[in-house]
């Protein structure tokens, strides 16, 4: 289906329109699409829009935005609140070869934002440069998402990153010492040998040891935990049933066999503990040690950093486990991809709905939403991909929930070292340990996640000490990403996107000061100092920059205190516990109300695992009613 922009509406079309011609139309109203979906995230008002009945297509997505009001139904099967791509995975997902809108659940997705993809999504913040502005990297997405949703049909493509890694050192020599890590072991192992040959030898081993540990672990993202009430209670046949839950736990443990005690150890030591015993080289520890603490208020020096780790190589892309790549046309390509799939198969997808307050019946069931405008959409289910914080303790009605989960749900920890600084910039930047060639073209080390202030644990432990006392680091640990350097469309010719992870700093600062544009900049400036130490120049090719501190992302994302995972990723909060003992498994206390979020098992990432498996439990339910 052709789309039109309001320009090309008001022409009249010849009478014999060529494929030629067509394409051009689809070229110059793709444009236009772009043009106003940078507006939008700009915050350029939009009232021109009102009076017009009209929807938007942005990037093939069909949009009901507020002009467009009646085409939203009074009356669905189902109702996702939120966009995010756990929301949108749970709409398009398949259970027995039946997806929940073939299967007859007539399905609305009410997005609050202007864009959908929730933390992934691409926004033009600084006009020409196309910023990932939350999520930047792939890897986690688990295979069936791929291949039930057909996400490549409908437009996804991913730029894999070999090499992967870069981390340059700060050392008084004429040309620093770096490592870069890649998919080739020879080249990965030489790499190393500059710092350690024992450390260069044990690599491989180490890598097949936790490859080990993250295959026994899979089976478990991709169902509900064990129902632990339903195996102690209720008549046999629904004991029996309960039974089968137990599977992918039995699976794990016997894939993990003998190795179990060095397993469970990976699983509850702090990182720095397990990376001693395999290497002593400070820079590849430091290297290894970011996936544990990345996006956690942890140090290498925390008890059960490990599984965080773990969490971060349980992907894959083109069968390289733990490889990570950039999404051409950023994250929100991702979802776009992943709306079409859902739009597709007759989801109804609905942007700047935002919903106020879960519907509840008599019964004490869920019953739909009602939104911010006054409008009521009922349901027989309704799944939240908001945070638990959000779901339970803003949109449903408190007096209707157990006492004792709702304390569970407030004790969650959302605790957030991030920082995440979009850039836009003239140039690459030209590392002392890397200098950049005449002609200015990209090098392998690029691509890469380029990790900053991490020559040693010892760095990033004092990095997280000094933001427990209240102050943001003053040598924050910086992984910078250039998805740029392979998807050059993501920024004018000559110039880049360059993506700015940073920890620690708390989201509330000593004194209980908060980050006002003064706090917010001086931390910048900082972060900014610390990568002109490394990369020369790079502060003078800074053309715009958009920062956000954790309460930027509550505000702008509805992350609970800014946490990327909508929660702490520490055994307590995990499997059983997520979000709350014995409401692991996506039902809630609410009848006919699911968790489909991140703050759902198995949890955080771009992994869409809790959307997949709580459309499944919430079909399973729906076929019963």
């Amino acid at each position: 289906m052709l789309s039109l922009c309001l320009e090309c509406l008001g022409k009249a079309p010849p009478r014999k329109q060529s494929p030629g011609h067509r394409a051009a139309v689809a070229r110059h109203c793709g444009v236009m699409a772009a043009r106003l979906q940078a507006k939008l995230a700009m915050g350029c008002p939009s009232r021109w829009l009102r009076g017009w009945h009209l929807s938007l297509w942005l990037s093939g997505v069909r949009l009901a935005h507020a002009g467009a009001a009646e085409q939203l139904q009074r009356e669905y099967d189902a109702v996702v609140i939120g966009a995010g791509h756990n929301g949108l995975v749970a709409v398009s997902t398949k259970s027995e070869a039946a997806y929940l809108q073939q299967a007859g659940v007539r399905t609305a997705v009410l997005e609050k934002r202007h864009v959908l993809g929730g933390a992934a999504v691409t926004e033009e913040i600084v006009p020409g440069f196309k910023f990932s502005r939350a999520s930047y990297l792939l890897s986690l997405l688990r295979p069936q998402i791929y291949t039930e949703l057909e996400l490549q049909q409908h437009g996804l493509r991913v730029f894999p990153r070999d090499p992967y890694s870069f981390t340059p050192l700060l050392e008084d020599r004429s040309t620093p010492r770096s490592l870069l890590l890649g998919h080739d072991v020879a080249q990965t192992q030489q790499q190393i040998a500059q710092f350690s040959q024992k450390d260069a030898q044990a690599y491989p081993e180490y890598e097949a040891f936790m490859g080990g540990l993250v295959s026994a672990l899979e089976p478990l993202l991709d169902a509900p935990p064990v129902d632990t009430a339903a195996l102690g209670q209720g008549s046999l046949l629904q004991r029996l049933k309960a039974l089968q839950t137990l599977r992918p736990l039995l699976q794990a443990g016997w894939a993990l066999g003998r190795q179990l005690p060095r397993y469970y150890e990976v699983l509850t030591a702090p990182i720095s503990k397990i990376l001693d015993h395999w290497f002593e080289s400070e820079p590849l520890k430091a290297t290894l040690a970011t996936d544990a603490v990345i996006g956690a208020m942890a140090s290498p020096h925390t008890p059960g950093s490990g599984y965080v780790l773990l969490h971060h190589v349980m992907g894959e892309l083109e069968g390289h486990r733990g490889a990570w790549g950039y999404v051409a046309g950023g994250m929100g390509a991702l979802s776009q991809a992943i709306a079409r799939s859902a739009a597709a198969r007759g989801a109804h997808i609905f942007a700047e709905k935002a919903v106020c307050r879960v519907l509840l019946g008599g019964d004490g069931q869920a019953q739909g939403v009602a939104l911010q405008d006054g409008t009521e959409v009922k349901s027989k289910l309704v799944l939240s991909n908001a945070s638990p914080q959000i779901t339970f303790l803003e949109l449903t009605p408190q007096e209707q929930l157990p006492k004792d989960f709702v304390q569970r749900i407030q004790q969650v920890d959302t605790c957030s070292p991030v920082t995440k600084i979009n850039v836009a910039v003239d140039r690459l930047p030209s590392f002392l340990a890397a200098p950049n060639t005449h002609d200015g073209r990209p090098l392998p080390h690029h691509q890469c996640s380029i990790h900053l202030n991490c020559e040693s644990t010892h760095l990033l432990h004092q990095a997280f000490t000094e933001a427990t006392h209240g102050h943001p680091s003053s040598r924050p640990m910086i992984e910078l990403c250039i998805p740029s350097a392979l998807d050059p469309g993501l920024a004018p010719e000559g110039c880049h996107v360059v993506s700015l992870f940073t920890q620690y700093t708390p989201s509330v600062l000593a004194g209980g000061q908060s980050w006002d544009e003064q706090a917010r900049n001086a931390y910048a400036d900082t972060v900014f100092d610390c990568i002109e130490a490394y990369a020369p120049g790079f502060k003078a090719s800074v053309i715009g920059r958009d920062i956000l501190t954790p309460p930027d992302m509550e505000r702008i994302f509805g992350l609970p205190g800014g946490n990327i995972f909508h929660g702490g990723m520490s055994l307590d909060q995990l499997y059983f516990a997520r979000p709350a003992p014995s409401y692991s498994g996506y039902r809630s206390p609410i009848p006919g109300l699911y968790l489909c979020g991140s703050g759902a098992h198995p949890g955080g990432g771009v992994m869409g695992a809790a959307g997949r498996n709580a459309a499944q439990v919430a079909l399973e339910d729906f076929r019963r009613l």
